[in-house]
């Protein structure tokens, strides 16, 4: 995989998750310009399902243009309708 030349030509997506004390955990799905390091999306709820994170990605695309890629290491976790 090619590094990056310059921004909005690699995105990547991640979550991350966690827990208040006494309070049901909560997840994080961050979109991360690659070349610029800069978050375009930090969506935060309880369950944030593959059906959504597309959804999440177009809205980016609004503002941003797509990407020429957007990258994930979460696999087949992500494998849904809303992703295929």
């Amino acid at each position: 995989m090619a590094i990056p030349q310059g921004p909005n030509q690699r995105w990547s997506f991640d979550f991350a998750s966690d827990s208040l004390s006494g309070v049901s955990r909560f997840r994080i799905l961050n979109v991360i310009d690659d070349f610029s390091h800069e978050c375009f999306a930090a969506v935060v709820d309880t369950s944030v399902s593959g059906e959504r994170v597309a959804p999440e990605l177009d809205g980016v695309a609004e503002i941003r243009d797509y990407s020429c890629m957007v990258v994930s290491d979460k696999g087949t976790k992500l494998t849904s309708n809303g992703n295929l």
